[in-house]
């Protein structure tokens, strides 16, 4: 068995975490936003990411600031990840405050570069400046998600429309 096929298998979900994904399941039927919430927290990142998703998909204007605490404080880059992803797909321009925090701060490329795009996704010209100082990030990936959002505030910019086309091709 190779090394990678070995990680996998440690990552098969334990009997409580398969119990606790079978009542997200159940929550995520009744659009229980505060559950979700609540989850934000655990101490399970596969947990808190899924929570992230769903909370986004259900929870409309009303889940930015829980997920921008996410993307602002949990200590996983790949939630925080996560997080940035989800505030993009929102679209609401109050996560644009910790979008442009994230793009500058975020110990992680990976999250800085995800923040960017989701800024190129939003299209608000309130990220100009951010995604201008992104270009001189050290990071090679966040300077291009910056390039590549900023082309999508110049194009929103010239047609003064924000649609399906335009969040696509924001990042």
């Amino acid at each position: 068995m190779k090394r990678r096929e070995m990680a996998y298998i440690h990552h098969v979900p334990s009997i409580p975490q398969m119990r606790l994904l079978s009542e997200m399941d159940k929550q995520f039927k009744e659009k229980n936003v505060h559950f979700f919430e609540s989850l934000l927290g655990y101490d399970d990142n596969v947990i808190r990411t899924r929570s992230v998703c769903v909370l986004a998909s259900i929870g409309g204007e009303n889940a930015v600031m829980p997920i921008a605490d996410v993307l602002e404080n949990d200590c996983d880059a790949l939630v925080r990840h996560e997080a940035a992803f989800s505030l993009g797909q929102l679209g609401f321009t109050s996560a644009i405050a910790p979008l442009i925090k994230s793009v500058a701060e975020d110990p992680s490329f990976f999250v800085r570069h995800e923040a960017a795009i989701a800024l190129g996704v939003i299209g608000s010209q309130d990220a100009r400046k951010a995604l201008l100082d992104a270009l001189s990030d050290p990071s090679e990936e966040v300077r291009e998600s910056a390039k590549i959002a900023l082309a999508n505030l110049d194009y929103l910019s010239i047609t003064n429309e924000s649609n399906s086309f335009s969040k696509m091709t924001g990042g």
